[in-house]
C-alpha cells in the first residue's frame, strides 16, 4: 500500500497537501538506473556549466513560488529564505565557473624520461574523473542551500555526476518544486531530465545508499541518522564514500582579556548568534567557555538581557520541538546548572530561547551533546587548567571560535596563539572575534571538521566540495589518439595543468 508524503505547516501542525508517495525499492532502483543513463551526456564540461547556470536562473525566475512553498513548510520566514535562494543560485553559478576553469581536474603530465634515476620513468598523465551516480540526503534546516538544488547537488553535477536526492520530509513540496526546475533546466541544455531525480521516504533513503550503481553519498543531518547511513555505505559489498555532516557544538572560548574589554558586546553578540534562525543553524554556538569573576558576570548579564528579549519562534517540525523541550528541561535540571533565561515552549507550536550556565568542574557529559534549537551552554572556567580540561573533552566540530583581547591578539607566540592551535585540532573552521553562524560561499571556505562534525576531511561548501565526487586516473604510455583531450600535449581545451613539474 502506498504511503502518502504530506506537506505540513509547522506553525499550525496541520497537513497542507499530499505531495507524493514514499518510493518503493523497485522505484528506487528505477530512479538510480535512470540517473546512471545520464552519465555519458554529462561528459561534456561545457554542458555541465550551462546546466548549473540554467538551474540558477530557473530558481530566480520562480523565486516567489519557491520561497512561498519553503516558508509554508519550514516557518523560516521570507527574509531568511530570500537570502537562502540568492545564496543557492550564487553557489550554482560558482560551480559553473569552477567547471569552465577546469583546474578541479588536477591534470598532471610527466613525460617519459629514460635517464631518470633510480629507474627510467614512463610517460604518465593523470586527471580526475567523475565517480558516477551520487545520492544526496537533503537537510531539514536549509530547504534550498543544503537540499535539492543545494551544494551537494551543485558540486556533484559540476563533477559530472547525476544526482538522486532523498528529499527531507520537512519540506517535500519545496523539494518537488525545485526538482521540477532542475529537471527542466537539464532538458533546456540538452541533458536528460533524469540527470536529477528526487525520492521520498525513510526506507527509500536506506535502499538508495545500498544501490550498487550509487557511487557516493552526501548527507546533512543528525548523528544517529548519518551514522546509520555511513555504516550502511561501508557495509556494502563494494563500499562507497559517504560524506556526512552530522553534528557540532561549535565551541566559543572567551578569554579573560576579551571579557574585560567588551563583555557586553560579546554577550549581546552571542544572543544574536545562538537564537538566529530559532537556533537551527548547524554552526550555532552551543557551548561557550567564559571566565569566572566580574567580567564574566558582565557577559552573562548582557546575554541574559539580550536572550530574554529574543522573540519566540517555530521549529521545523513537532518532533524537533518535542526533542528541544525535553533536552532543555533535562539540562536545566542537572546539578550545578542554573538557567538565567529558561528555554521553554510558547503556545502549541512555538519555543522560547534560553541558556544555562555551569561551573567547569560541574560540567556534565550531557551538556557536551548538541541540542538542536535556541539553547546554548555557558561554562564558567576559573583557570587555564579548567579551560584546557573542558577543551580536552570536546568532540570534533565544524567551527571553533576565540574571542581575544586586543593585546593578546597582536602577540606572536603567546597565549592566544596557543589557544588557536588547540582550537584548530577541534574544528574545520577557526574564527577570531566573530560568530560562526553563517557560512560564506567562497573558494577558501571549509565546512567540515573532525568526527562527528563530518565523516571525512572534505568540505561541503566552497569550490573544493567538487573533489568529493571525483577520483584520479593515471594513463601510462598511452598513444596520443587515445588520451582524453585534457591530457594531450596540445591542450586543446586549455585546462590548467602541471607539466614536468611546471604549472601552465
Amino acid at each position: 500500500m502506498a504511503v502518502p508524503v504530506w506537506s505540513v505547516d509547522p506553525r499550525t501542525g496541520k497537513q497542507r497537501e499530499q505531495v507524493a508517495v514514499e518510493a518503493t525499492a523497485a522505484e528506487v532502483d528505477a530512479a538510480v538506473r535512470a540517473a546512471a543513463r545520464a552519465i555519458p551526456a554529462l561528459a561534456d564540461r561545457s554542458v555541465r556549466s550551462r546546466l548549473l547556470r540554467a538551474a540558477a536562473g530557473a530558481l530566480e525566475e520562480s523565486a516567489a513560488a519557491v520561497i512561498a512553498a519553503a516558508d509554508a513548510e519550514t516557518a523560516l520566514g521570507v527574509p531568511r529564505l530570500t537570502g537562502e535562494l540568492a545564496r543557492t543560485a550564487y553557489q550554482l553559478r560558482a560551480f559553473a565557473e569552477v567547471v569552465d576553469e577546469g583546474a578541479f581536474l588536477d591534470v598532471i603530465i610527466d613525460h617519459a624520461d629514460p635517464a631518470a634515476q633510480p629507474i627510467p620513468r614512463p610517460d604518465l598523465r593523470r586527471m580526475k574523473i567523475p565517480l558516477g551516480v551520487v545520492a544526496v540526503y537533503a537537510a531539514s534546516n536549509f530547504p534550498l542551500a543544503f537540499s535539492v538544488p543545494g551544494g551537494d547537488t551543485a558540486s556533484a553535477l559540476a563533477a559530472g555526476c547525476p544526482v538522486v536526492v532523498k528529499a527531507h520530509p520537512d519540506h517535500p513540496a519545496t523539494s518537488a518544486l525545485c526538482t521540477e526546475l532542475l529537471r527542466a533546466a537539464a532538458v533546456s541544455v540538452g541533458l536528460p531530465a533524469d540527470t536529477v531525480v528526487t525520492l521520498h521516504g525513510f526506507q527509500a533513503g536506506v535502499e538508495l545508499v545500498r544501490h550498487p550503481l550509487v557511487a557516493a553519498a552526501g548527507f546533512t543531518g543528525s548523528v544517529p541518522g548519518g551514522r546509520a547511513l555511513y555504516d550502511a555505505a561501508a557495509a556494502r559489498p563494494q563500499p562507497i564514500p559517504f560524506y556526512g555532516e552530522l553534528g557540532s557544538l561549535n565551541p566559543v572560548v572567551v578569554t579573560p582579556d576579551a571579557a574585560a574589554e567588551r563583555a557586553e558586546q560579546i554577550g549581546a553578540g552571542l544572543a544574536g548568534s545562538f537564537t538566529l534562525g530559532v537556533g537551527q543553524f548547524c554552526t550555532k554556538p552551543g557551548l561557550v567557555l567564559a571566565p569566572a569573576g566580574q567580567d564574566g558576570d558582565r557577559l552573562v548579564a548582557a546575554l541574559t538581557a539580550a536572550a530574554g528579549e529574543a522573540a519566540p519562534g517555530v521549529l521545523l517540525d513537532a518532533r524537533m520541538r518535542d526533542n528541544f523541550l525535553k533536552g532543555a528541561a533535562s539540562r536545566v535540571a542537572l546539578p550545578g546548572v542554573s538557567a538565567p533565561v529558561v528555554p521553554a515552549g510558547e503556545g502549541e507550536t512555538g519555543v522560547r530561547p534560553g541558556f544555562v550556565t555551569v561551573a567547569a568542574p560541574d560540567l556534565d557529559e550531557s551538556l557536551l551533546e548538541e541540542c538542536f534549537g535556541p539553547l546554548t551552554v555557558v561554562v564558567r572556567y576559573g583557570s587555564a587548567a579548567e579551560l584546557a580540561a573542558v577543551l580536552d573533552r570536546l568532540p570534533g566540530n565544524l567551527t571553533a571560535t576565540a574571542h581575544l583581547g586586543s593585546a593578546e591578539a597582536a602577540q606572536e607566540g603567546g597565549s592566544a596563539a596557543a589557544l588557536l592551535a588547540r582550537l584548530t585540532a577541534l574544528a574545520g573552521r577557526v574564527l577570531v572575534d566573530g560568530w560562526p553562524t553563517g557560512v560564506a560561499v567562497a573558494p577558501a571556505q571549509h565546512h567540515g571538521g573532525p568526527y562527528p562534525a563530518t565523516t571525512s576531511t572534505s568540505t561541503s561548501v566552497g569550490a573544493t566540495a567538487i573533489e568529493r565526487w571525483l577520483r584520479p586516473v593515471a594513463y601510462q604510455d598511452t598513444p596520443p589518439a587515445l588520451l582524453p583531450l585534457e591530457l594531450r600535449d596540445a591542450n586543446p581545451l586549455g585546462v590548467p595543468r602541471r607539466v614536468d613539474g611546471t604549472l601552465s
